[in-house]
């Protein structure tokens, strides 16, 4: 059996049917792409949605659902406003916390270069062996609220806003005597007596004697009326520091000290302290080198220390400025509290001791006074009395702080100093009894 097989005529027929069925489908793709491009313009699949189509019913409908909408809106804003607030507050707080370190750092920053600048402005530094440093602090601003009835009395009393200044109670008197009797003598105008009782205040207004008389405050009072020498040296570093706020820088003295000359024109005033030395030579009163010598250490066994005899208390200059009346401050303090400490010790202390570990120094400039001008007795009866030829310079005061029996020395250095007595001083002995 054999397969059926067409012929040519066949398959021209066949083919001539399947073009004409591609050209009919593409005649109706045509026709229905007219149909549809009349009936839909905008397209077959835009959006029936009558928001897009008409903007005023898009309105519409915005405004009907606005209600529920705002609200929630309103409450997401104020929730939003309330954290904004808080980490607003926050960053506030941190602003000033970081504000206050700031103003903190700059003040210390300031401390730091007050020194430098309250004279003014920085400078460059010289060359070399021309620099010099500025030793003299500015004078506080006075402020007579401090004391007005002392603030009248400073007016009339000194003199190109300076004076001596003692402490007396009627246990002195007779040395006040000859303290005052000797001012009066050398013509120096400026100078007071803070009477301690009734009975000095009115020793010395018998005189015509400048005084002061203060009010009684508890406590000091007591001391003052009946206290010895030491308990009433304590009293001047609080004293003091009135005459300081109120723009006058003060001589203190001690009333053991017989003047010879005006001390004014033989003062240097360029430090906060210029005192008098309890040093008997160049190197006790100015300073020296003492080496000290421990064997056991070997090659190192010199070791170098700085030395030099403390200042007295009993007689200095100082002038009102910051560190002065810091120095004062830090002085009764510990008075205050250590009862049994001697003034003139704690007074050297708070003045020399650096700063060290756990302890501020006090930066204060000082000056050590002539040691011949402004003598202590050790000086006189140890050295000068039997020296030719310092037994002829005069000094411009001399200070018996050496020597308990004061009253008859100072007597003795009157008819020696003053009236010529070239024997005067000779009865006594180099120390005390």
């Amino acid at each position: 059996m054999t397969g059926r097989r067409d012929g040519p005529l066949m398959r021209n027929t066949t083919q001539s049917l399947r073009g004409s069925r591609i050209v009919i489908a593409i005649a109706i793709g045509v026709l229905l792409g007219c149909v549809f491009a009349f009936l839909f313009p905008r397209g077959l699949f835009a959006s029936n949605s009558p928001i897009q189509s008409h903007p005023i019913a898009k309105s519409n409908i915005q405004v009907v659902s606005s209600p529920c909408e705002s609200s929630e809106h309103v409450n997401m804003l104020k929730s939003e406003f309330i954290s904004v607030s808080e980490k607003n507050a926050e960053l506030k707080k941190e602003i000033r916390e970081l504000t206050e370190k700031l103003q903190l750092a700059e003040q210390r920053k300031d401390d730091a270069q007050k020194p430098v600048l309250v004279l003014g402005e920085p400078h460059k530094a010289g060359v070399f062996g021309t620099v010099k440093g500025s030793r003299t602090s500015p004078s506080v601003i006075a402020d007579e609220t401090v004391n007005p009835r002392l603030a009248k009395i400073l007016e009339k009393v000194a003199v190109k806003r300076e004076l001596i200044v003692t402490l007396a109670n009627l246990n002195v008197k007779e040395m006040v005597e000859v303290w005052f009797t000797n001012i009066k003598r050398v013509g120096i105008p400026n100078y007071l007596v803070i009477a301690l009782d009734e009975e000095i205040a009115n020793f010395c207004q018998t005189n015509n004697v400048p005084v002061y008389k203060r009010d009684p405050e508890e406590g000091i009072d007591s001391i003052a009326r009946s206290g010895g020498n030491h308990a009433v040296s304590a009293l001047k570093f609080r004293i003091l520091r009135e005459f300081l706020q109120l723009g006058y820088s003060v001589l203190l003295s001690d009333v053991d000290i017989v003047y010879l000359q005006n001390p004014f024109g033989y003062l240097y005033r360029d430090s906060d302290v210029e005192s008098m030395t309890d040093g008997h030579d160049n190197t006790t009163a100015y300073g020296y080198d003492d080496v000290f010598d421990e064997p056991s250490m070997g090659w190192a066994r010199y070791a170098h220390t700085m030395r030099m005899w403390v200042y007295n208390s009993g007689f200095f200059y100082i002038r009102p400025t910051i560190p002065s009346i810091e120095l004062l401050d830090r002085v009764a303090g510990r008075l205050s509290r250590e009862p049994n400490s001697w003034d003139q010790a704690v007074f050297n202390e708070e003045l020399f001791f650096p700063s060290h570990p756990g302890y501020d120094g006090l930066h204060a400039s000082r000056r050590t006074m002539d040691f011949y001008l402004f003598m202590n007795s050790k000086v006189l009866f140890k050295t000068v009395r039997k020296d030719p030829n310092l037994s002829k310079l005069k000094p411009v005061i001399i200070h018996v702080n050496y020597h308990p029996d004061k009253l008859p020395r100072m007597e003795a250095i009157v008819e020696y100093y003053v009236n010529g007595k070239q024997d005067a001083l000779k009865s006594f002995p180099d120390g005390s009894n």
